[in-house]
């Protein structure tokens, strides 16, 4: 496991605001011959680091290999789990689609031959630019996950999606958590594999309702809309 980048080794997986700006045109006094009332002062337009402004992230998701464990709705989960972190950001963070020449985050659906369920890793000759590896098969996971994933398909797409947006955590900046409430969490810290996934599994009574259950906690909201406004 690469510091600070791997969600967990097979074992250690588990989680604008709008500013109006008015434009005041303040005419010359001496133009008017009847008599106005005082106009209130506008306070100052925001300037520099004031400013609102979003951290934009272009992104490119590959397709995969159905040997290795992918299905063609992955990529939904994918792009619901960007939504989650953009949605909840706080006007923060906003996510592009991008070809695939050079995204800034790139993710890759990778087989057993990996190692690694999921993970993040800095891609090759470009420090600005991540690499995220999701493993969609649930079969690593040991007997107590993967024999109900088998026949639970809502289980198994909650656990790709969960993947999806705590390694994309680490893709814009964020770093494990020792909190079980949070998707940032490590199970370095120890906890139970199964009751975390069955936690957000139960919240979720059909597939479409993973793109609104974001899976986030009140600390991992928190986290993302301050790790850009306090730079």
């Amino acid at each position: 496991m690469r510091p600070q980048t791997s969600l967990i080794l097979v074992a250690a997986l588990a989680g604008l605001a709008g500013t109006s700006s008015t434009l005041t045109v303040q005419a010359d006094a001496g133009a008017f011959q009847t008599s106005q009332a005082p106009q209130t002062p506008q306070p100052p337009r925001p300037r520099g680091n004031l400013a609102p402004r979003a951290r934009t992230y272009t992104y490119f998701i590959e397709d995969g290999n159905v040997a290795d464990g992918y299905r063609r709705g992955d990529r939904d989960l994918a792009t619901w789990a960007l939504q989650a972190w953009e949605r909840h950001s706080g006007g923060t963070l906003r996510f592009v689609a991008a070809s695939e020449a050079s995204p800034r985050i790139r993710i890759k659906w990778v087989g057993a031959r990996e190692g690694q369920y999921g993970e993040t890793v800095r891609a090759p000759g470009n420090r600005r630019a991540s690499i995220v590896y999701i493993r969609p098969d649930t079969e690593a996971l040991g007997p107590l996950i993967a024999e109900p994933a088998r026949v639970d398909p809502l289980l198994r797409d909650s656990i790709v999606y969960l993947t999806c947006l705590h390694e994309l955590g680490h893709a814009i900046g964020l770093s494990h958590t020792s909190d079980e409430r949070d998707i940032m969490y490590s199970f370095q810290f120890g906890g139970d594999i199964r009751a975390y996934f069955y936690h957000y599994r139960d919240q979720v009574k059909r597939r479409e309702e993973i793109a609104t259950s974001s899976g986030l906690s009140v600390n991992d909201i928190e986290r993302i809309r301050t790790l850009f406004t306090g730079r």
